[in-house]
């Protein structure tokens, strides 16, 4: 029989959401809780979709927007708002999904909630931009998904402190009840309008802790055997906020060697290790990766992805890795940076190919940690380290006079100035984050020791996620 003419099958890859669903499915496989209960968390509480008018240019144009809140069972609820002419209400509900387990791995008090708006910023200028973010944080606001008890945004694709600065100004223009604490409406604002120190590279910084971490276990292998970071290579998917800052830090400070970077419209590989920070000046120069002097330029972005290396990051949007590339991904660990790079139906193929993954529930979560540090900030109104700052200087100085009297010698003057520094805004901010980090990791490392049936760091992850919030649900009753 003829079958030319047949179109040629489509192999399926779950959605984003079905992703998302069926990794809280399997999770929920290794728990056991009431009836009812399992649905009641799975399942997002709202999802509201706003549309409202801009007048510009000389004409009105329409724009569609959603917040969706996935779990209240602590409040405020959290969650970024990217601005992606892709975005719709699916991914938003899955990407809330994700805040509320991120939140609970972490144990940092917020539920979980997400937003956007379908928009691409680089079509509007600077003041269109912002006159259609304050219209959208109004319409935010009279449904009261913006506030500093009950709903706080933050930066995502295509956001930055520049929106969260103008969100924060708008929602003070709303007239809130709490005008005190108005600051805190959103996070990841810019330093002179109540940001905290370290939120722009919060994310990023938390990759490199998180594989900071994953090195140190001494019951994993490493990679490969491998646990000096200054020998391995790295692939970075996505050079905006949090990939360029992940290839920063690990190839400046620890010394991994970043030999591919992959962007929308290609991807750039060198065997012998890319200088990051002169990569980001060239794209910010040029609007493009491709082209960098000394590197091969390569139009075909997804090939990037399959190149060979020992740790894969994937920076970018969501379903990066499926099915239709999960069987030629060529790295030893994959730390993902993004939310859901890894599709549901992917998953198997990989680790049963040997690849680790380190889930974005936990790499993922340094923005997270500080927004709550800036947070925390802007309520207490009161900047970290300022009340103890003066008296650690005072110690550490004590300290040393008395090792120097005690020795005969002096303190290495190229230590002291670092000793003797009682740790400005950013050292706190980083110190807390990597505590945390620590902290959530040792948690997935219990949890694989604990349950033999749990064999994958996605699922102890979850596994520790879905616990606590059925126990926040059981303690106020539901």
């Amino acid at each position: 029989m003829d079958t030319s003419s047949k179109p040629a099958e489509v192999e399926y890859t779950s959605s984003f959401l079905e992703s998302v669903e069926g990794y809280i499915d399997r999770a929920f496989g290794h728990l056991s809780l009431p009836e009812g209960l399992a649905e009641r968390i799975r399942a997002c509480n709202s999802t509201y979709t706003v549309r409202f008018g801009v007048r510009l240019r000389g004409r009105m144009y329409s724009f569609t927007g959603w917040r969706s809140v996935h779990s209240e069972h602590v409040e405020p609820a959290k969650g970024g708002i990217r601005y992606d002419l892709a975005s719709n209400a699916e991914e938003v509900e899955a990407l809330a999904a994700l805040m509320s387990l991120k939140c609970a791995l972490v144990d940092v008090p917020f539920g979980g909630s997400k937003g956007a708006l379908a928009i691409d910023p680089k079509e509007w200028e600077v003041h269109e931009l912002e006159r259609i973010t304050r219209r959208f944080t109004q319409e935010l606001a009279k449904r009261n998904l913006i506030s500093p008890g009950r709903n706080v945004p933050a930066p995502d694709v295509g956001t930055g402190e520049r929106e969260m600065a103008w969100m924060a100004d708008e929602y003070k223009r709303t007239g809130p009840a709490d005008i005190v604490n108005a600051n805190a409406c959103v996070t990841g604002k810019p330093l002179s309008r109540g940001g905290i120190a370290g939120r722009t590279e919060a994310t990023g910084r938390g990759v490199q802790y998180a594989i900071h971490c994953y090195l140190r276990d001494l019951d994993r292998n490493g990679v490969a055997g491998n646990r000096d970071l200054s020998s391995m290579t790295v692939t970075v998917q996505g050079f905006g906020n949090v990939g360029y800052h992940a290839a920063k830090f690990l190839s400046e400070e620890d010394g991994a060697k970043v030999i591919c970077i992959v962007e929308r419209d290609g991807y750039l590989f060198d065997p012998n290790g890319l200088n990051v920070e002169v990569v980001k000046q060239h794209q910010l120069a040029t609007g493009s990766i491709l082209g960098f002097e000394g590197a091969e330029s390569f139009a075909n972005k997804a090939a990037g992805l399959e190149v060979a290396c020992d740790i894969l990051i994937p920076a970018a949007m969501e379903s990066a890795i499926s099915t239709a590339n999960a069987s030629r991904i060529r790295a030893k660990l994959i730390v993902e940076a993004a939310n859901g790079p890894v599709t549901f139906d992917a998953e198997p193929a990989l680790l049963e190919a040997g690849i680790v993954i380190l889930p974005d529930l936990f790499v993922n979560a340094g923005g997270v940690i500080v927004s709550y540090f800036e947070w925390v900030k802007n309520l207490t109104h009161i900047p970290f380290g300022l009340m103890e700052r003066r008296r650690r200087e005072r110690r550490n100085s004590q300290i040393t006079s008395a090792m120097e009297t005690m020795t005969g010698k002096n303190f290495p003057s190229d230590m002291r100035d670092d000793f003797l520094e009682g740790g400005s805004e950013i050292d706190l901010v980083r110190s807390g984050l990597d505590d945390v980090m620590r902290g959530a990791y040792d948690q997935m490392v219990q949890t694989l020791r604990l349950f033999p049936d749990i064999r994958d760091f996605r699922t102890a992850a979850y596994h520790i996620a879905l616990c606590r919030i059925a126990e926040a649900y059981k303690a106020i009753g539901i």
